[in-house]
């Protein structure tokens, strides 16, 4: 099956591949760039929810900033709304998404609603791979049943089901899906065999064979969960060097003198992966009967340091005399990390909220964002470098390119007087390419 006549200089399909279709169940972040990697050998059929996502991109734009409206051209995938294309497909691939829930639970509607969907539209023999992050056992004790129960069919005999965890970096352009290596798994050997050689046709890296589901699940619960305990390590440390008058940021540069130091930096835990999976874990090892204490606190520390941020700057603006009532406060960067417009779970606009919920005047610059990826409600005063009213402080909260590239003088113009307060967390600026008017404070 051919879904759009490839160029000359395009991959032509063999039999064997011509006979693959490939379902894409979910079109954000993660599974645009992957149906992307599987189109260059496969014909892709792209299912959401969202007919705004299939409309875009039908029209060849992705407004996440992760593909280019050259590369839907050619890719050839067919993007729907209509769940029923699903039965056409020998492979459905899922990637929704996987947040927590107020309480930092584990929120399993996305991929619930997915998995009916697909049982609804499940063909016989079909293989279902799951790429969203999710506790150890949920492929197995939560979606197997879901698309069993609405296809009618068994699992492990009329269809099978695979994990393999997405790797998927946001704005990351070197470490893209073709050139990562992959883990996966299946619920026995021949599946996984399949499963394996799918991804190995359209991976140059390495694909590696995990022996379960629940080793590949946990894989991934495991690799994110250690960047969140090492940053956590980090913003405590900074938090003790702080009351101690140490640079941490200097501390850091000179440890990193030792071959075994691994350089992490403190900074702002958000986003959909290192800020949210480590909860999975820590639910699901309560479910099990062990407290994780050290999970567990790594986690109050990183969601910590959005009001230690405020508190901090409000110290700053005592000692610095100056009156609350009268601050003007840019904060730079709005997004979880930099070079892209994803502002889901940002600390940033944690910061942004504590501080208008006390009543201060906050404007916010982020040339990856716009205004309508806000809530309608949301006090978001978003203007663009010129269009900066002088402030009193200026909290430099993502580090962005753009704002890498800037020249320190422009740093000193968006302040009132060029004298006042920078915030800059992630430590780009010195004091003394500042001078002794500028306040420079830094995690």
């Amino acid at each position: 099956m051919s879904l759009k006549n490839k160029s000359k200089d395009e991959h032509v399909h063999t039999n064997n591949e011509e006979k693959i279709v490939i379902g894409m169940v979910g079109l954000g972040y993660v599974g645009l760039p992957v149906a992307l990697g599987f189109s260059k050998k496969y014909s892709v059929i792209g299912y959401d929810v969202s007919p705004k996502r299939v409309q875009t991109l039908s029209n060849f734009e992705d407004y996440t900033g992760e593909v280019t409206g050259e590369q839907l051209k050619n890719s050839g995938i067919v993007f729907t709304t209509d769940e029923k294309k699903l039965n056409q497909c020998s492979f459905i691939i899922v990637a929704v998404p996987t947040p927590i829930s107020t309480s930092k639970e584990p929120d399993l509607t996305y991929l619930k609603n997915a998995s009916a969907v697909i049982g609804k539209n499940l063909s016989k023999d079909a293989v279902v791979v799951y790429e969203s992050t999710v506790y150890p056992g949920a492929t197995e004790e939560v979606c197997i049943p879901i698309l069993e129960a609405h296809s009618g069919l068994q699992a492990g005999k009329d269809f099978f089901v695979g994990y393999s965890p997405e790797r998927i970096n946001p704005g990351d352009k070197e470490h893209t899906f073709e050139v990562v290596n992959k883990v996966v798994s299946a619920q026995d050997e021949k599946t996984l065999e399949k499963v394996y050689q799918l991804y190995q046709s359209v991976i140059t890296a390495q694909v590696v064979k995990a022996s379960t589901i629940k080793v590949a699940e946990a894989s991934k619960i495991l690799e994110n969960t250690q960047r969140d305990i090492n940053i956590a390590l980090m913003n405590e440390v900074s938090l003790i060097f702080n009351k101690l008058g140490i640079d941490t940021f200097a501390a850091i540069e000179a440890a990193s003198s030792k071959w075994n130091f691994i350089p992490f930096h403190p900074g702002l835990v958000g986003g959909h992966c290192i800020g949210v999976d480590p909860y999975y874990l820590i639910h699901k090892s309560k479910a099990a009967g062990y407290i994780p204490h050290f999970l567990s606190a790594a986690r109050e520390i990183n969601d910590f340091m959005p009001e230690y941020i405020v508190t901090s700057l409000l110290k700053e603006a005592v000692l610095q005399k100056k009156n609350p009532n009268d601050l003007v406060i840019t904060v730079m960067g709005v997004t979880f990390k930099p070079d892209i417009p994803d502002i889901r779970n940002s600390k940033a606009i944690e910061i942004i909220e504590e501080l208008q919920n006390l009543g201060l005047k906050v404007q916010v610059c982020d040339p990856h964002v716009k205004k309508e990826q806000f809530a309608s409600e949301a006090l978001i005063d978003l203007k663009k470098l010129d269009q900066l009213e002088k402030a009193d402080v200026l909290l430099i909260a993502v580090p962005h390119s753009a704002f890498i590239t800037l020249p320190v003088n422009i740093f000193k113009d968006l302040l009132k007087d060029r004298k006042g307060i920078i915030m800059d967390i992630k430590g780009l600026l010195s004091s003394s390419e500042l001078g002794d008017d500028i306040v420079l404070w830094k995690l």
